[in-house]
């Protein structure tokens, strides 16, 4: 279970990590094809503001992997209880302020995650 756990862990790092990507160097080419309900013209003006989200998203993936690499199984836990948390609030946020689908697919593999950890 435990095993379990630390894929889904690295499955959602790695989730952190796309975005970090297409936010921070694909905004204003992949970017547009994901984000089709935004005008063109947004994505050359928002490449800043996209960058810096991207850059908090990678913070959430350092500390998801970070978690991954401890030894210590209790400090482990609480690291990535702690970076699951923080990507479960900002889904719940982007979930209620920007587009629902935003915590289907960041916050509820985070939930499953945390909950999967929790039981293990």
């Amino acid at each position: 279970m435990l095993l379990f756990a630390k894929i889904l862990i690295g499955l959602v790092a790695l989730e952190h990590l796309y975005i970090l990507w297409l936010e921070m160097f694909a905004w204003t080419t992949v970017g547009k094809k994901t984000f089709r309900s935004l005008p063109a013209h947004l994505f050359e003006e928002t490449k800043t503001l996209a960058a810096n989200q991207g850059l908090y998203n990678g913070f959430l993936a350092a500390g998801l992997i970070w978690s991954l690499f401890i030894s210590d199984v209790s400090w482990s836990r609480n690291v990535a209880c702690f970076f699951l948390g923080c990507v479960i609030v900002a889904g719940i946020y982007g979930g209620l302020t920007a587009s629902r689908s935003i915590f289907i697919k960041q916050g509820l593999p985070a939930v499953i995650a945390l909950i999967v950890l929790l039981l293990a």
